[in-house]
C-alpha cells in the first residue's frame, strides 16, 4: 500500500470544495431519509454543483457530465416544487 500514488490534488482549492461539496450532498441524503422536501433537493443541488466545480478544475468530463445532468435533475425537481 505505501506504493500507491495519490492521483488527486491534495489541500488546494479542489481539496476544499470536493469535501465540501461531499458534507453537503451527505446532508442532502438525511434530509432525503426523512423526508424533508424540497430542502433535500436544495443541498443535493448544491452539492453537484460543487462536484461539477471540482470536475472542472481537474478537467474530468466524466465528473462534469455526470453532475451537470445532476444539476438539471435536481433544479427541475425544485422547480416542480414550487
Amino acid at each position: 500500500m505505501d506504493n500507491v500514488k495519490k492521483v488527486t490534488p491534495g489541500h488546494g482549492k479542489s481539496w476544499y470544495i470536493k469535501w465540501t461539496a461531499s458534507v453537503i450532498i451527505i446532508i442532502g441524503m438525511v434530509l432525503t431519509a426523512v423526508e424533508i422536501s424540497p430542502l433535500n433537493l436544495v443541498f443535493h443541488l448544491g452539492g453537484v454543483t460543487g462536484w461539477f466545480i471540482v470536475g472542472y478544475l481537474w478537467h474530468d468530463r466524466a465528473l462534469m457530465t455526470v453532475n451537470s445532468i445532476a444539476m438539471f435533475i435536481f433544479a427541475v425537481g425544485i422547480l416542480l416544487n414550487f
